[in-house]
Protein backbone atom coordinates (compact mmCIF):
# COMPACT_ATOMS: atom_id res chain seq x y z
CA UNK A 1 0.00 0.00 0.00
CA UNK A 2 1.36 3.37 -1.06
CA UNK A 3 2.08 6.35 2.02
CA UNK A 4 -1.15 8.05 0.67
CA UNK A 5 -1.14 10.35 3.48
CA UNK A 6 2.41 11.76 2.53
CA UNK A 7 1.51 12.18 -0.76
CA UNK A 8 -1.86 14.16 0.20
CA UNK A 9 0.04 16.55 2.55
CA UNK A 10 0.63 20.13 0.30
CA UNK A 11 4.13 20.96 0.08
CA UNK A 12 4.95 17.45 0.68
CA UNK A 13 8.93 16.86 -1.21
CA UNK A 14 10.72 13.71 -2.84
CA UNK A 15 13.92 13.85 -4.10
CA UNK A 16 15.13 11.39 -7.25
CA UNK A 17 18.29 11.74 -8.92
CA UNK A 18 18.15 15.39 -9.51
CA UNK A 19 14.59 16.05 -9.53
CA UNK A 20 13.09 17.77 -6.38
CA UNK A 21 9.24 16.95 -6.50
CA UNK A 22 6.80 19.11 -4.05
CA UNK A 23 3.07 18.48 -4.14
CA UNK A 24 1.19 21.15 -4.94
CA UNK A 25 -3.61 20.53 -4.19
CA UNK A 26 -5.34 22.26 -6.74
CA UNK A 27 -9.27 22.32 -6.12
CA UNK A 28 -11.11 21.32 -9.30
CA UNK A 29 -14.66 22.01 -7.55
CA UNK A 30 -17.71 19.27 -7.23
CA UNK A 31 -18.52 16.33 -8.84
CA UNK A 32 -22.70 15.77 -8.93
CA UNK A 33 -23.44 12.03 -8.92
CA UNK A 34 -26.57 11.93 -9.59
CA UNK A 35 -27.05 8.12 -8.92
CA UNK A 36 -23.78 7.99 -6.28
CA UNK A 37 -22.46 5.37 -8.49
CA UNK A 38 -18.92 6.49 -8.70
CA UNK A 39 -16.45 5.62 -11.84
CA UNK A 40 -13.18 6.63 -12.45
CA UNK A 41 -12.16 5.74 -16.56
CA UNK A 42 -10.13 7.30 -19.31
CA UNK A 43 -12.84 8.92 -21.24
CA UNK A 44 -11.32 8.10 -24.20
CA UNK A 45 -11.54 4.41 -23.56
CA UNK A 46 -15.18 4.20 -22.21
CA UNK A 47 -17.25 0.93 -22.68
CA UNK A 48 -20.71 0.72 -21.81
CA UNK A 49 -20.21 -2.53 -19.30
CA UNK A 50 -17.77 -0.36 -17.61
CA UNK A 51 -18.37 -0.92 -13.42
CA UNK A 52 -18.47 1.68 -10.91
CA UNK A 53 -16.84 1.14 -7.25
CA UNK A 54 -18.75 -1.50 -5.17
CA UNK A 55 -18.99 0.93 -2.44
CA UNK A 56 -22.15 3.14 -3.46
CA UNK A 57 -22.17 7.17 -2.00
CA UNK A 58 -25.30 9.19 -1.33
CA UNK A 59 -26.27 10.70 -4.54
CA UNK A 60 -24.91 14.38 -4.16
CA UNK A 61 -22.19 16.92 -5.13
CA UNK A 62 -18.17 16.05 -3.49
CA UNK A 63 -15.15 18.21 -3.78
CA UNK A 64 -12.47 17.10 -5.69
CA UNK A 65 -8.81 18.09 -5.92
CA UNK A 66 -6.17 17.40 -8.19
CA UNK A 67 -2.50 17.12 -6.56
CA UNK A 68 0.01 18.17 -8.53
CA UNK A 69 3.92 17.90 -8.41
CA UNK A 70 5.77 20.23 -9.72
CA UNK A 71 8.98 18.87 -10.42
CA UNK A 72 11.95 20.85 -10.10
CA UNK A 73 15.87 21.17 -11.61
CA UNK A 74 18.65 22.85 -10.57
CA UNK A 75 16.34 24.96 -8.39
CA UNK A 76 13.57 25.82 -11.50
CA UNK A 77 10.39 24.58 -12.49
CA UNK A 78 11.08 22.38 -15.20
CA UNK A 79 7.63 20.18 -15.54
CA UNK A 80 4.29 19.55 -13.62
CA UNK A 81 2.26 16.19 -13.27
CA UNK A 82 -0.72 14.66 -11.77
CA UNK A 83 0.29 12.67 -8.62
CA UNK A 84 -3.13 12.00 -8.16
CA UNK A 85 -6.93 12.62 -8.05
CA UNK A 86 -8.79 13.16 -4.97
CA UNK A 87 -12.51 13.03 -4.62
CA UNK A 88 -13.94 13.61 -1.10
CA UNK A 89 -17.03 12.32 1.09
CA UNK A 90 -16.40 13.49 4.32
CA UNK A 91 -14.05 16.07 5.89
CA UNK A 92 -12.22 13.25 8.35
CA UNK A 93 -9.39 11.99 8.89
CA UNK A 94 -8.49 8.48 7.13
CA UNK A 95 -7.88 5.87 9.48
CA UNK A 96 -6.72 3.04 6.93
CA UNK A 97 -6.64 2.76 3.30
CA UNK A 98 -8.05 -0.10 1.18
CA UNK A 99 -7.75 -1.05 -2.62
CA UNK A 100 -11.13 0.72 -4.09
CA UNK A 101 -12.96 -2.15 -5.99
CA UNK A 102 -15.69 -3.03 -8.37
CA UNK A 103 -17.87 -6.03 -7.77
CA UNK A 104 -15.99 -8.02 -10.75
CA UNK A 105 -12.29 -7.71 -8.98
CA UNK A 106 -11.52 -10.55 -6.93
CA UNK A 107 -8.52 -9.54 -4.43
CA UNK A 108 -7.50 -12.94 -3.91
CA UNK A 109 -6.21 -13.54 -7.35
CA UNK A 110 -3.97 -10.61 -6.25
CA UNK A 111 -0.24 -11.22 -6.11
CA UNK A 112 2.51 -9.25 -3.47
CA UNK A 113 2.56 -5.07 -5.09
CA UNK A 114 -0.51 -5.75 -8.29
CA UNK A 115 -3.21 -3.82 -7.99
CA UNK A 116 -6.39 -3.32 -9.96
CA UNK A 117 -7.25 -0.58 -11.69
CA UNK A 118 -7.76 1.57 -14.82
CA UNK A 119 -6.16 1.63 -18.20
CA UNK A 120 -5.30 4.61 -19.64
CA UNK A 121 -4.62 5.09 -23.48
CA UNK A 122 -5.88 8.90 -24.73
CA UNK A 123 -3.17 9.98 -21.19
CA UNK A 124 -6.04 11.09 -18.84
CA UNK A 125 -7.69 9.85 -15.85
CA UNK A 126 -11.39 11.06 -14.70
CA UNK A 127 -14.04 10.98 -11.91
CA UNK A 128 -17.89 11.12 -12.93
CA UNK A 129 -21.14 9.16 -12.23
CA UNK A 130 -21.44 5.91 -13.91
CA UNK A 131 -23.88 7.26 -16.12
CA UNK A 132 -21.37 9.81 -17.74
CA UNK A 133 -19.14 6.73 -18.23
CA UNK A 134 -22.33 5.20 -19.89
CA UNK A 135 -23.23 8.28 -22.17
CA UNK A 136 -19.56 8.46 -23.46
CA UNK A 137 -19.34 5.22 -24.56
CA UNK A 138 -22.00 6.15 -27.04
CA UNK A 139 -20.00 8.96 -28.62
CA UNK A 140 -18.72 8.74 -31.78
CA UNK A 141 -15.32 10.46 -33.09
CA UNK A 142 -17.13 13.59 -33.76
CA UNK A 143 -19.14 13.85 -30.53
CA UNK A 144 -15.84 13.83 -29.00
CA UNK A 145 -13.75 16.13 -31.34
CA UNK A 146 -16.80 18.88 -30.30
CA UNK A 147 -16.47 18.95 -26.30
CA UNK A 148 -13.07 17.51 -25.92
CA UNK A 149 -10.66 19.98 -27.59
CA UNK A 150 -7.00 19.35 -26.92
CA UNK A 151 -5.86 22.95 -27.47
CA UNK A 152 -7.78 23.69 -24.84
CA UNK A 153 -6.44 21.55 -22.08
CA UNK A 154 -4.24 23.69 -20.00
CA UNK A 155 -0.66 22.73 -18.54
CA UNK A 156 -0.58 24.39 -15.74
CA UNK A 157 -1.44 24.93 -12.67
CA UNK A 158 -3.34 21.48 -13.53
CA UNK A 159 -1.99 19.39 -16.44
CA UNK A 160 -5.26 18.52 -18.63
CA UNK A 161 -7.57 19.54 -16.48
CA UNK A 162 -10.84 19.65 -18.17
CA UNK A 163 -14.42 19.89 -16.13
CA UNK A 164 -17.91 20.08 -18.19
CA UNK A 165 -21.50 18.81 -17.62
CA UNK A 166 -22.38 16.22 -19.71
CA UNK A 167 -26.16 15.52 -19.06
CA UNK A 168 -27.19 18.33 -18.54
CA UNK A 169 -30.96 16.34 -17.35
CA UNK A 170 -28.99 15.43 -14.10
CA UNK A 171 -26.40 17.88 -14.08
CA UNK A 172 -23.62 15.26 -14.11
CA UNK A 173 -20.35 16.20 -14.65
CA UNK A 174 -16.56 14.99 -15.58
CA UNK A 175 -13.71 16.17 -13.79
CA UNK A 176 -10.66 14.80 -15.93
CA UNK A 177 -6.72 15.58 -15.54
CA UNK A 178 -3.79 14.45 -17.39
CA UNK A 179 -2.75 10.83 -15.94
CA UNK A 180 0.47 11.47 -14.45
CA UNK A 181 3.27 10.38 -17.07
CA UNK A 182 0.64 9.61 -19.39
CA UNK A 183 -0.79 6.00 -20.42
CA UNK A 184 -0.71 3.55 -17.85
CA UNK A 185 -2.70 1.50 -15.64
CA UNK A 186 -3.52 3.47 -12.23
CA UNK A 187 -5.11 2.10 -9.07
CA UNK A 188 -7.72 4.24 -6.65
CA UNK A 189 -7.99 3.78 -2.80
CA UNK A 190 -10.79 4.03 -0.60
CA UNK A 191 -8.99 5.81 2.82
CA UNK A 192 -11.84 4.93 5.60
CA UNK A 193 -12.24 6.60 8.60
CA UNK A 194 -11.93 5.33 12.34
CA UNK A 195 -15.30 4.28 12.34
CA UNK A 196 -15.04 2.85 8.99
CA UNK A 197 -16.68 4.98 6.24
CA UNK A 198 -15.55 6.02 3.08
CA UNK A 199 -13.62 10.10 3.85
CA UNK A 200 -12.47 9.72 0.28
CA UNK A 201 -11.63 8.10 -3.07
CA UNK A 202 -7.89 8.74 -4.57
CA UNK A 203 -6.33 7.66 -7.66
CA UNK A 204 -2.51 7.69 -7.72
CA UNK A 205 -1.04 8.17 -11.11
CA UNK A 206 2.73 6.38 -9.66
CA UNK A 207 4.23 9.96 -10.40
CA UNK A 208 6.17 10.95 -7.21
CA UNK A 209 8.99 8.28 -5.85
Amino acid sequence: MPDLDRLLRAGSRYVQDDVTYIVEPHPLGALTLPTGQLAAFDPGVTDEEDEPFSIALAPGAYPVTAWVAVLEKEEREWQRRVAALQLVVRDEPVASWELALVDSDDPGQLEDGEFFGYGVDTGAGAFADLSVSQILARWDSEDFEEVFDADEFPETPVPGHFGEVIDEDSGANLIMVESGWGDGYYPTYVGRTESGEPACFVTDFLVVP
